[in-house]
C-alpha cells in the first residue's frame, strides 16, 4: 500500500493557506496547519479547519518553527512544505509607511526560522511565496503598459519594503537551495481575490474592500477611492491560484514564476465592474491615500512555457463569488 503523503501549510489561518489546505486534503494528503491564529471565516472541522492537525503558534519563535515540518501523527518530516507564513495586507497597511518595521521584521524572521529549521529536519520540498510587489517602481510608472516578467525584478526597486523582504527572502530561499540541497520553488502572487479572504478591518485588498464599500451603500450613492482611480492591477481568483501553486511544486521549474491574471483592468473599471454585479449605480470620491505602483499587471508567458498553465476564471466571474460572499459576511456581522 502506498505511504499517505504529508504536507505542512504555513499561514493556514491566511485566506490562501485555507484554501490550499483544502486542495491538499482533497488530493489526499495528510495535512497540518500552523499559523499564529485559526482561520478567521472557516467552521468546518473539529478545530475550525480542514487540516488533520492544527497548530496555532508563532513562527517568529525559533521552537514553533522547528516543529514546523513534522508530522505529529507519524513523527516524520512532511514530504512538502508550504510558507506563506507573512506580515502582509492591503494597500491601507503596506504603504503608508506606518508598519514597515513590523513588516520587514516579522516577515525575515519567520523565513530565516523556516529555512534553519527546514536545513536540520532534511524536508523534501518547499514552495515559498513571494509577491508581484518585488517588481521595480520604474517599470511600473506606465499604467497601460506595465513590465512585470520576471527577468525584470533586477536592477531591483520595489516600491514597498513589504517588496523589498519578499526579494530579500527570494534569495534567501535560493541559497538555502544551493548551499543546502533544498529543493525550492517559488512563485510571485499578483492580487489574489476570492471567498474567506480578509475583506475589512484595514488589511484588506482592492477587490474585497470595493465589493464591501459597494454592497454597504445605498444604489446611487458614493465610495471612496484612493487616487485617481486609473491605476492598473490585475486579479486573479484563488481556485485558479491553487492550481498554479499546485502545478508549480509537481513540476521540475523552481521559479521565480508569476501567478496571476493578465485580464488588467484600472480600479475605476473594478468598481463598474462591482457595481454591475450589485445592480447598482454607484459613484467615486476620489481621494488621496496609499495607491501602490501606477501599473501592475502579470505577466504569465513563463509560466505557460513552463507549466503550461493560464488563468481559467475571468474576472467577472471570480469578482461575482466573492461580491456574494461578502454581502453574506455583512449580513452575518449585522445579525451577531
Amino acid at each position: 500500500m502506498e505511504k499517505q503523503k504529508a504536507a505542512v501549510v504555513l499561514g493556514a489561518g491566511g485566506f490562501i493557506g485555507g484554501h490550499l489546505v483544502n486542495r491538499l486534503k482533497s488530493e489526499g494528503y495528510y495535512v497540518k496547519g500552523v499559523d499564529i491564529k485559526l482561520p478567521e471565516y472557516r467552521e468546518v472541522g473539529p478545530n475550525g479547519v480542514d487540516a488533520d492537525e492544527f497548530v496555532v503558534g508563532d513562527l517568529r519563535d525559533p521552537g514553533v518553527a522547528k516543529q514546523a515540518a513534522i508530522i505529529n501523527a507519524t513523527g516524520e518530516v512532511a514530504d512538502e512544505v508550504y510558507q506563506l507564513a507573512a506580515d502582509m495586507g492591503g494597500c491601507a497597511f503596506i504603504f503608508t509607511g506606518e508598519n514597515d518595521a513590523d513588516i520587514m521584521h516579522n516577515s525575515a524572521t519567520i523565513n530565516l526560522n523556516i529555512l534553519d529549521a527546514l536545513k536540520q529536519s532534511k524536508v523534501k520540498k518547499v514552495f515559498y511565496s513571494s509577491s508581484a510587489c518585488i517588481y521595480p517602481e520604474y517599470n511600473q510608472v506606465d499604467p497601460n503598459n506595465p513590465n512585470c516578467s520576471e527577468a525584470s525584478a533586477y536592477p531591483a526597486n520595489p516600491d514597498s519594503e513589504y517588496g523589498w523582504e519578499k526579494l530579500f527572502s527570494e534569495r534567501l530561499y535560493l541559497a538555502y537551495a544551493r548551499n543546502y540541497g533544498l529543493n525550492v520553488r517559488i512563485a510571485r502572487f499578483h492580487n489574489i481575490m476570492g471567498p474567506f479572504g480578509t475583506w475589512n478591518g484595514g488589511r484588506e485588498k482592492a477587490p474585497a474592500a470595493i465589493c464591501r464599500k459597494v454592497a454597504t451603500v445605498e444604489d446611487g450613492g458614493t465610495i471612496d477611492i484612493y487616487g485617481d482611480g486609473f491605476q492598473t492591477r490585475s486579479f486573479l481568483y484563488i481556485t485558479t491560484c491553487i492550481e498554479g501553486i499546485r502545478q508549480l511544486m509537481q513540476s521540475s521549474f523552481v521559479g521565480p514564476v508569476n501567478i496571476g491574471s493578465d485580464e488588467m483592468v484600472t480600479i475605476n473599471e473594478l468598481v463598474t465592474k462591482v457595481a454591475k454585479i450589485a445592480k447598482k449605480t454607484v459613484n467615486v470620491n476620489h481621494i488621496s491615500g496609499p495607491t501602490g505602483v501606477r501599473g501592475r499587471n502579470s505577466d504569465n508567458n513563463l509560466i505557460f512555457e513552463k507549466l503550461g498553465w493560464k488563468p481559467d476564471t475571468k474576472l467577472d466571474d471570480g469578482l461575482a463569488i466573492t461580491y456574494k460572499w461578502i454581502v453574506e459576511q455583512i449580513a452575518s456581522s449585522r445579525i451577531k
